[in-house]
């Protein structure tokens, strides 16, 4: 089962499993990462469930097509502390390729 890292913004690091086909936001939630809502469910309509991806793994969290829906972009207008590492967790859907995926959550101190 793939592992996704969490980094908070205390410094601590929390490793979980993440079954194939749930969402990063699906797995916060289901483990009671409380700085992801996913207030809308994973629909596309809030930015509730924003992270910032690790630069080592941006490039496999995107869509088939490379880039970032303008749907995500237009979210990620209303998310708190945007950057360029920031995507919906809604939007990064975890399979053997992401086994290893970190992501940082809004305001955490990251170097990248």
């Amino acid at each position: 089962m793939p592992k996704l890292t969490f980094l908070h913004k205390d410094g601590k690091k929390i490793e979980l499993d993440a079954p194939e086909g749930l969402s990063v936001m699906e797995v916060a939630v289901q483990n009671d990462i409380e700085e992801i809502e996913g207030a809308c469910g994973g629909s596309l309509a809030c930015a509730t469930c924003h992270v910032y991806v690790h630069p080592d793994w941006w490039d496999k969290t995107l869509p088939e097509d490379g880039d970032v829906s303008e749907d995500e972009e237009d979210m990620l207008d209303l998310a708190f502390d945007l950057r360029k590492c920031s995507r919906l967790g809604c939007q990064i859907i975890m399979d053997e390729e992401k086994d290893g995926l970190t992501v940082a959550l809004p305001g955490t101190k990251v170097d990248w």
